[in-house]
């Protein structure tokens, strides 16, 4: 067990490229755990290769290009940067021109005569960012794109984990069916013996009842397969941004699963990577930045304005030089009175940088434990399925003595059925724990942060 400290706003400022020394030393978050160490990173970028699966890898692909909330989380990344820019211009001055032409009507001794004048100029304005206010600004504009960038690759993250979790799921769903399928030909076979046995005269219609209850309960658990099977392929097709039915699924009956060996070696700056978290940390620089903004208010803002004119009675003299006009205004406001406006906002930002720090602290806390949550679970489903597997054979075989004592006469139908229910079972259950223990692997991936 190894005690990290982690300093959350120098984490933070490595990512963002924002400076935020003043806050470095007034957080940190103390965490533990036990699978921090310093081997090189993994990639985990595209983790699902590792299942060895070429159709859930065509799967995941296809979802990461098709479905419709990658492109909504690719127009958020661009309007994020537009209004970066949008941001940014503020620290430029402003230029603008003006064009007009009028014109004057005189009557002189019943002379009607029309003058026209033309004019044209030039205004510029500049406030200096004297206190950074402006440059605080851009910093937040700055850190809200790159917390549009993570949000996209949360997206991607859980859109591959939820595509891989479909498709792990359909693969059991098949071979339930599987197994549901040959336990009733099984069943099938001796309810006929029942059957028989009852048209002879050696056995009373009990037991062929109970051999018929039997069989009719698994087929309608094959019903309920069924449909499973098709639910869980039409919501393939809706992960990967199909029309219901358009996509084509080979039956493998098995779940793929990856080597367990990756579970052995995660650095301890992986956290990192996990976009929500680079989100949330982001939200935080930018509330900072805010903040610092709001302060910038109670002091003194320079406003630079200047313009230029030219005007003339006649279009051909509009560039004569007598014509010009100028002036350069320079002009210095701050607040004397302003009701307490200016320090409620800091207030409310104040609280705002509260709450993004909070909500950071909690996403690293909740990412922390769903890595360990997800370590645990692939431990213990994998010795699950030991167990499970060596009970399943032991079941087999004494539903295929059972079978065989029954043929001879040696037991009543009661046992074989019981012994089939117990194969079937623990067959399912097997099919069960393999499906948990590849999900634990996919929460794992999507733990740490894979497929961006």
């Amino acid at each position: 067990m190894k005690l990290l400290l982690i300093a959350a706003p120098l984490l933070l400022a490595s990512c963002a490229s924002i400076p935020l020394e003043e806050t470095a030393t007034s957080h940190q978050l103390a965490t533990t755990s036990s699978w921090w160490n310093e081997q090189p990173q993994p990639n985990l970028r595209s983790w699902w290769s590792s299942f060895n699966d070429s159709q859930l890898t065509r799967l995941v692909n296809l979802s990461l290009q098709q479905h419709p909330s990658i492109d909504s989380a690719i127009a958020a990344v661009r309007g994020a940067q537009a209004q970066r820019q949008v941001t940014q211009a503020s620290l430029f001055p402003s230029l603008d021109y003006s064009v007009s032409t009028s014109s004057n009507r005189t009557w002189n001794n019943g002379n009607d005569s029309t003058t026209p004048s033309f004019s044209t100029g030039l205004s510029a304005s500049w406030e200096a960012d004297l206190f950074g206010k402006n440059q605080q600004e851009l910093l937040a504009s700055d850190a809200t794109v790159q917390a549009a960038k993570a949000d996209f690759a949360s997206v991607r993250a859980s859109l591959a984990a939820e595509t891989a979790l479909a498709y792990l799921q359909l693969r059991a769903a098949e071979s339930d069916l599987s197994l549901l399928q040959d336990s009733i030909k099984s069943q099938e076979e001796t309810t006929q013996l029942a059957q028989w046995r009852e048209q002879a005269g050696t056995a009373d219609s009990l037991a062929a009842d109970q051999a018929r209850s039997a069989l009719e309960s698994s087929q309608a658990s094959l019903s309920t397969l069924r449909q499973s099977t098709e639910e869980l392929r039409n919501r393939l097709n809706l992960l990967t941004g199909q029309p219901p039915g358009s996509l084509s699924f080979a039956s493998n009956g098995e779940i793929p699963t990856p080597s367990n060996s990756f579970a052995k070696s995660i650095p301890t700056d992986t956290i990192r990577q996990r976009p929500d978290v680079r989100s949330a940390g982001y939200r935080w620089v930018q509330a900072i930045a805010l903040t610092r903004s709001a302060n910038a208010d109670q002091y003194p803002s320079l406003t630079l304005s200047g313009n230029l004119g030219l005007s003339s009675l006649g279009a051909s003299k509009i560039f004569n030089a007598q014509s010009v006009a100028g002036n350069i205004i320079a002009g210095l406001t701050g607040p004397i009175f302003d009701a307490g406006r200016i320090r409620s906002q800091i207030a409310v930002q104040n609280a705002a940088e509260e709450q993004a720090f909070a909500s950071y602290r909690l996403t690293l806390l909740t990412a922390l434990s769903e890595v360990e949550d997800a370590l645990i679970a692939a431990r213990r489903t994998q010795e699950r399925i030991v167990t499970v597997s060596s009970a399943s054979k032991l079941a087999k075989s004494a539903a295929d003595l059972a079978s065989q004592k029954y043929e001879a006469g040696v037991i009543d139908i009661t046992q074989v059925l019981e012994t089939q229910r117990n194969e079937i079972t623990l067959q399912r259950d097997l099919v069960s724990t393999r499906l948990d223990n590849a999900t634990a692997y996919v929460e794992l991936y999507r733990a740490l942060g894979g497929g961006w």
